[in-house]
């Protein structure tokens, strides 16, 4: 939840930085800095805390230039402190770097640097950064072909700000990958950088926006563009002309729609802070002690609407890596079935917003008989933060449309984290499959971003089944609760009937239903059920059906059967509905504005439900 602002023209560079990161600063809040370059000298400043702590610094050591760059963290790798906070220097003091992602192998590349002689002050993925581009300047690279050698050899989906002495009158900014933006604002003699456009928009409605492998050298005169191999590319400037929200919507045309393309960055957003990569620990303040965590026996984990089937999914997650046992209930039924509540057992409860009563009502009851409660929870202070022991706060930001999106994927991936604690202090997995699953989570993000790349499939087949009054959606093992999700979204978002299924129980029912009008969404993974789902696309398709997979990336097999085929890149099976779930988002939007259905606010619906 990093924000990135960058200037370079007549201004005092330090003044519009800070105004860009307070537009920002709902991005980061545990730690900011700043660099400006003067006379070929970098000044740095850094604090601990929110923005205001850095203004405090700024008033009583004052920056000059008029080429700065600024950063609001929120940790990923090392704890808050001033030394972890952004921007970050070489070895020998003439380049700093700011950084918005997760560099995938930087162990791999701190541990090559440390042979070098390389010496580090933090504990920082960014750090490496900035002496893997040293290294290169040694080897007789110029500053530009460094950042570009430097950045080619990041693993993941990265934002990268760099200043260098040895260029002292620009800024070079670059891309990779899929999870981070980067916007370019052209001035009259002057240029801004940032992660989003909020932060540069009073200056400039003029803006480039980086893609993936992408490289800029920003001066005050304008920028050059090129890849990541040199070559140079062109540009399209875009004009912003828009409203108040407009703007507040990233120029997408509905919240939903930005809250999708936003969830490479808050499933980021959830896991920073939380996982230490040097040691290959998960660290969760949940303030439990080890005997607690040791005797418990039972989870119960409660929930509504979407939430209900991220709690689905987690139940996989914990009872396969943490070998506890999950119950998984609604909260409007858990509150009156007298539930049989262990001494030693859990209440998990898994909410947006905080605030659903029936979910409250339930950590009520566990509070009442004894139990130790845990919320994962998005909205910070929400009653049922307050009301729980511990907290997982999602951190993906404020979600506006009703159906909820980037919140689901986020509760996913904080349930993940939970389970992998849990397992790590319960010592049910070893040390090195903690850290096999940490790099697939360190992966994630990037291939959240390689999904949302494609969007023009899902207008297409909008274009073909909107009309459709039926839609069947059919997953297995931990997959199924996609299924039941997909569906819930296509009934919200377009008011086409829509059942999710675990495919198992087709035969048990829904096939009766199966003819040549009923498209059947079908969730295949690379996992040990795959024959069996290839199965039931086969008994589909005997019937006439029409069959939409969600496969993994390469799977012919699925693609020969199938009428039509969406992939998704292979990770970890537990972390696969990261991935299954985001065309299913993508499939009814667009179903749902091909309807002329308000997505932002169904009809009926509202994005708590806080009275029964």
């Amino acid at each position: 939840m990093c924000g990135i602002v960058g200037y370079v023209g007549h201004r005092d560079a330090s003044l519009v930085v800070l105004q860009g990161l307070k537009r920002l600063e709902y991005r980061g809040y545990d730690s900011a800095g700043m660099a400006t370059i003067q006379s070929g000298c970098i000044e740095v400043r850094r604090s601990v805390g929110k923005l205001a702590a850095l203004e405090v610094v700024l008033k009583s050591k004052p920056m000059r230039g008029n080429v700065g760059i600024g950063h609001t963290r929120w940790a990923t790798h090392g704890g808050v402190t001033e030394e972890n906070a952004h921007p970050h220097m070489d070895c020998r003091g003439e380049i700093v770097v700011i950084h918005n992602g997760i560099v995938e192998n930087y162990l791999e590349i701190k541990s090559t640097l440390l042979e070098r002689g390389h010496v580090f002050r933090s504990q920082t993925d960014t750090e490496v950064i900035a002496h893997l581009i040293e290294e290169y300047q040694l080897d007789g690279a110029d500053p530009v072909t460094a950042a570009r050698r430097a950045i080619s050899d990041l693993q993941g989906a990265n934002a990268v700000v760099i200043l260098d002495s040895r260029s002292p009158q620009a800024i070079i900014v670059a891309r990779v990958g899929n999870a981070g933006g980067v916007v370019i604002g052209i001035g009259e003699k002057e240029m801004f950088i940032a992660s989003d456009m909020p932060a540069i928009l009073s200056y400039t409605q003029q803006l480039v926006f980086l893609e993936d492998q992408e490289l800029a050298i920003v001066e005050a005169d304008g920028a050059q563009y090129m890849d990541l191999d040199g070559r140079p590319i062109r540009k399209e400037v875009n004009t912003a002309l828009w409203d108040p929200v407009a703007a507040e919507k990233g120029g997408y045309r509905h919240f939903m729609l930005k809250e999708i393309h936003e969830q490479a960055r808050s499933v980021t957003d959830t896991i920073r802070g939380r996982i230490d990569f040097d040691a290959g620990r998960v660290n969760l303040d949940i303030g439990f002690t080890k005997e607690e965590i040791l005797s418990l026996d039972r989870i119960h984990s409660v929930a509504c609407g979407t939430a209900y089937y991220a709690a689905l999914v987690g139940k996989f997650m914990i009872e396969k890596l943490a070998r506890v046992p999950v119950e998984v209930d609604y909260g409007s039924e858990f509150r009156y079935r007298e539930p049989l509540l262990g001494a030693n057992s859990l209440l998990l409860a898994v909410t947006q917003s905080g605030e659903t009563v029936d979910t409250l009502a339930a950590m009520e009851e566990a509070r009442r008989r004894g139990l130790l409660s845990i919320a994962v929870v998005n909205v910070v202070g929400s009653q049922a933060s307050r009301l729980a022991d511990a907290v997982i706060h999602l951190n993906a930001g404020p979600e506006i449309g009703v159906a909820s999106t980037k919140a689901f994927t986020s509760q996913l991936v904080a349930q993940f984290l939970l389970a992998l604690y849990l397992a790590q202090e319960r010592k049910t997995i070893d040390e090195a499959e903690i850290r096999k699953h940490l790099q697939h989570l360190a992966e994630l993000p990037n291939l959240v971003g390689k999904v949302l790349t494609d969007g023009e499939q899902y207008q297409t087949l909008a274009q073909k089944y909107f009309r459709r009054q039926d839609f069947l959606y059919l997953g297995r093992g931990i997959n199924y609760p996609i299924a039941l999700e997909g569906a819930l979204k296509l009934k919200e978002i377009s008011y086409i009937h829509a059942e999710g299924y675990p495919a198992g129980e087709m035969k048990h029912g829904p096939i009766a239903l199966i003819d040549e009008n009923m498209p059947v969404v079908a969730l295949v993974a690379r996992d040990v059920v795959r024959s069996k789902m290839l199965s039931n696309i086969e008994q589909v398709k005997a019937r006439g059906g029409i069959v939409i997979a969600v496969a993994s990336e390469g799977d012919n097999e699925v693609a020969s059967k199938a009428d039509h085929m969406i992939t998704v890149p292979i990770t970890s099976p537990l972390l696969t509905p990261v991935l299954m779930v985001l065309p299913l988002q993508l499939l009814a939007y667009h179903i749902g504005v091909r309807r002329g259905c308000d997505v932002d606010q169904p009809r009926n619906l509202a994005k708590s439900v806080t009275v029964e």
